[in-house]
């Protein structure tokens, strides 16, 4: 009787270690699937923008092109990680390390943006301490930086500024993102970091809301940190991690 209880438990835990193994994996192939839009996105906006503004300068053409092309190669860099899924959770995603200079991925960042973020009539800003540097993958940190900007994108109240800040302070990183939104939020901010809750889309049914989750867990997993607030239509985003020399 005592073996067969034992088997019976050992049968149990093998039926949940394979749930949870699939539950991981399923989590992983949503979020992949979820960041393939935003270089996409940035593609087809700078493209458009080639097509329709034929008085571009050689040097706006070629830039534009080159973001562009940049953008396409993360996206082809998705892909084949979406195709190679042979880890099955977020926390077994390989990372290559590597320093990096933040100041420099941040006007990237809002340069990568122009496109969309002319089109809901918004302004970026970027007030960057230059020489601030961390150790983490620069490709993960990239689609951090991409989720945020994107939901930015999407919520913003037309016509207002965009605030992209940092600073080095006590050993750390220090990086925000600012910005007014459509509407009051009345969601409180952990619950906005919640998978699936993405401002007014719990009640609307609009999108699948991964953006903010995407972006504290791939934060975390690069030791850092990433808090939001939010005050009335006041959206912040703070994110924190260790520098280097």
């Amino acid at each position: 009787e005592d073996q067969l209880n034992l088997a019976r438990e050992e049968a149990l835990r093998a039926q949940r270690a394979a749930r949870e193994a699939e539950q991981r994996k399923n989590d992983l192939v949503v979020y992949l699937a979820h960041d393939l839009k935003t270089p996409l996105t940035s593609v087809i906006g700078y493209l458009t923008l080639l097509r329709d503004e034929p008085q571009l300068s050689p040097e706006l053409r070629g830039r534009y092109t080159g973001i562009a092309l940049d953008k396409a190669e993360r996206l082809e860099d998705l892909i084949n990680e979406f195709f190679d899924v042979t880890r099955f959770s977020l926390q077994n995603i390989h990372l290559e390390k590597r320093n990096i200079d933040l100041d420099v991925m941040l006007r990237q960042l809002a340069d990568e943006f122009y496109p969309i973020l002319s089109a809901q009539g918004l302004q970026c800003q970027v007030a960057a301490q230059e020489g601030v540097r961390a150790f983490g993958d620069p490709d993960k940190l990239a689609r951090v930086f991409d989720n945020l900007m994107n939901n930015i994108c999407k919520y913003a109240q037309r016509g207002t500024r965009v605030y992209l800040t940092l600073e080095e302070r006590d050993g750390q990183a220090v990086i925000s993102f600012k910005n007014t939104s459509r509407a009051p939020l009345d969601i409180p901010a952990e619950e906005l970091l919640e998978r699936f809750v993405r401002g007014d889309a719990a009640r609307t049914g609009e999108g699948n809301g991964l953006g903010l989750s995407i972006a504290k867990s791939l934060t975390e997993l690069q030791q850092g940190t990433l808090d939001l607030t939010v005050d009335g239509d006041l959206f912040k985003v703070v994110l924190k991690f260790r520098t280097v020399s």
